[in-house]
């Protein structure tokens, strides 16, 4: 692929194609820190979730503000521009899906491909300043979504669509090494990241 990225009609440039698919299976990280960015997600508990997913999402305001926030690093690594889209349609995803296992006994989860929002979302192209209003309104609806949880629903259950089981509580865990991770992969270290 080629690095520099390409300019539209629009005077937006393009970026080089799409990030080869993440196909790991980041359940772990719910049982071990993670190596990559040090987050403990079983270090979290249920009265932490609401909060910490207002602190892990603060600062992409001024990372959206960066001149270079349209460049990938890498034609294989998305940039801090799309980096922010997906931390904001995370942010949604788990929202939903919170409400979901609250309403439902036994939840099952439709299928969220990340990569594929990613293309169709263009997710490279969009406004970053819209992007940054967008991240935060998602993130205070998802950190309301955890609020509003108590006593035995923390552990209402789940299931992902590739057979990964959760609790609410070990979905909230799960979203926020996600939110953690992706700070650190544009060179910002979270400062609400239990360690």
């Amino acid at each position: 692929m080629d690095a520099s990225p390409d300019q539209h009609q629009d005077g937006l440039p393009e970026v080089s194609g799409p990030v080869p698919p993440d196909t790991k299976d980041w359940t772990w990280t719910l049982e071990h820190p993670c190596p990559e960015c040090g987050f403990e997600a079983a270090g979290v508990t249920a009265p932490q979730v609401a909060e910490q997913v207002l602190s892990l999402t603060a600062p992409w305001r001024t990372v959206l503000e960066r001149e270079d926030v349209r460049d990938r690093p890498r034609p294989d690594v998305w940039s801090p521009l799309e980096y922010a889209c997906h931390v904001r349609d995370v942010c949604r995803v788990f929202e939903g899906r919170v409400r979901q296992m609250l309403a439902e006994d036994g939840a099952r989860f439709a299928n969220w491909d990340q990569d594929r929002a990613a293309v169709d979302g263009r997710y490279g192209e969009q406004d970053p300043t819209v992007v940054a209003d967008e991240l935060v309104e998602s993130a205070v609806a998802a950190c309301r979504a955890f609020e509003e949880v108590d006593g035995d629903a923390w552990e209402r259950t789940g299931l992902r669509s590739n057979g990964s089981h959760f609790t609410v509580l070990t979905l909230g865990q799960y979203m926020l090494h996600d939110l953690a991770h992706h700070l650190v992969d544009v060179g910002v270290v979270p400062s609400a990241a239990p360690r």
